[in-house]
């Protein structure tokens, strides 16, 4: 480039020293501010050394020559020479133009930088800062070729997470991963990893794997927390809807303290927080943002009749998952007390006439069956006998299963419960000792 703009230098000297021969008549209007100088006088011959640096002495011979004057040029030899300057001009720019890449329509148009309000370079920000702990699973099952009986992997749905901690577990919803024979975790920078699970909780939709990656690669997302969240705050969503790896959308917090039921066991999920921000599938078990970044919650689930996004989704708060994550990394499994009863629809009961949760089974091993609890049977007749009905527990009332469950959520393992029945036509209180369910212990 700089020797480009030299040679454009050299040649507009050059034609600048045209003008100024004598008796030279330009060929167009002369311009105003053109000076034309009186000829000047023929020089006397002068004398001029060169050096030659071959020679070993330090002298040199003088060598005379003669310095001709200018001659006076006609109108067509200047007009040659406007000619070949504009040439010369034209071949110079080529070259630079050449030489530095440049397209030609966008040669001489100069490009602003862009400018972005403050609360978009702050978006912009968030995405890049947080996309390297995201991530897309892929949930991998084992079939039979109906024709050639082969076993063949394929993929049988996708999700997303993100990761935990720098020993590579990941965190993503249970209904993600359910049913897989393998799993495949890609992190940002497209490598792929096999991952194994660590745990799982049904219960809550939330599963914890784990991936052999070099710790330079994983970058653990800032985790915040959920109990002060606000109706009305920006929210970011980051995940892999329709498999469309590492999209970022935005929204508010439309509502606070949903509740909405696990995928796999229909236990309620308290506390959740719904957004507009656009959740598709492939989104679950992403990462729900506040605008410094942390993490406030999962994406789980969606309302909506079509399957696509509605503007109503639903992340589990931070605030339970962290609990969770840490029994799953520490125990690989969560312990959650159980009642050992099975119970009967809401619906069935309140065609009852009563409010509570009627008993329809209470196994002799279980924590219930091992208090007394009744359940439902059938007489010699075939008429159906009622079980007990759970109206409250620890004082605390009882009108269907969520609030059952919402009790036995604030409660541990080995913790000894009231619960008052409705026993045909009087109430009772049985002391239950709660335990583990059979698979966790």
């Amino acid at each position: 480039m700089a020797t480009s703009c030299s040679l454009i230098s050299t040649l507009f000297h050059f034609s600048s020293s045209l003008s100024r021969f004598p008796n030279t008549k330009p060929h167009h209007s002369p311009s105003p501010s053109l000076l034309h100088l009186p000829p000047r006088p023929l020089r006397q011959p002068t004398t001029l050394f060169f050096l030659r640096p071959q020679q070993s002495s330090h002298s040199s011979k003088p060598i005379t020559t003669t310095l001709l004057p200018k001659l006076p040029l006609s109108s067509s030899s200047c007009a040659f020479l406007d000619s070949c300057f504009l040439f010369c001009t034209s071949v110079a720019l080529s070259l630079t133009l050449f030489l530095t890449g440049a397209d030609s329509a966008s040669a001489f148009v100069v490009t602003t930088p862009r400018k972005l309000q403050s609360d978009e370079l702050a978006t912009v920000r968030l995405f890049q800062e947080n996309t390297p702990s995201v991530v897309y699973i892929t949930n991998l099952a084992v079939k039979q070729d109906a024709f050639t009986l082969d076993v063949l992997e394929v993929p049988q749905g996708s999700g997303s997470g993100f990761i935990w901690d720098k020993d590579g577990h990941i965190v993503t919803n249970y209904h993600v991963i359910r049913g897989a024979s393998d799993l495949r975790v890609t992190l940002a920078d497209q490598s792929t990893y096999d991952a194994k699970i660590v745990g799982f909780d049904q219960d809550k939709d939330v599963a914890v794997l784990r991936v052999e990656a070099p710790k330079e690669k994983l970058r653990p997302i800032p985790v915040g927390i959920s109990a002060d969240l606000l109706v009305g705050q920006k929210v970011f969503a980051i995940g892999n809807p329709f498999g469309l790896d590492h999209t970022l959308t935005t929204g508010v917090i439309s509502g606070l303290r949903r509740e909405i039921s696990s995928a796999a066991t229909g236990r309620p999920i308290q506390d959740v927080i719904q957004t507009d921000a656009a959740i598709n599938p492939g989104n679950s078990g992403g990462p729900l943002l506040d605008s410094a970044g942390n993490l406030i919650g999962i994406n789980t689930a969606i309302y909506s009749p079509s399957g696509a996004s509605s503007g109503v989704g639903f992340s589990i708060p931070v605030d339970t998952v962290n609990g969770i994550v840490e029994q799953l990394v520490k125990f690989g499994k969560v312990t959650r007390p159980i009642l050992g009863i099975k119970f009967a629809p809401d619906q069935s009961v309140e065609q009852l006439g009563v409010s509570g949760v009627l008993v329809l089974d209470a196994p002799a091993n279980g924590p219930a069956g091992k208090a007394g609890l009744q359940s439902t049977k059938r007489d010699s007749y075939g008429r159906l006998i009622l079980g007990d009905i759970i109206t409250s527990v620890n004082g605390k009332k009882v009108t269907n299963g969520s609030d059952l469950y919402r009790i036995l959520d604030q409660c541990k393992v080995g913790d000894k419960v009231t619960v008052e029945v409705l026993r045909g036509d009087h109430k009772e209180k049985i002391p239950v000792i709660l335990e583990p369910k059979p698979d966790e212990s």
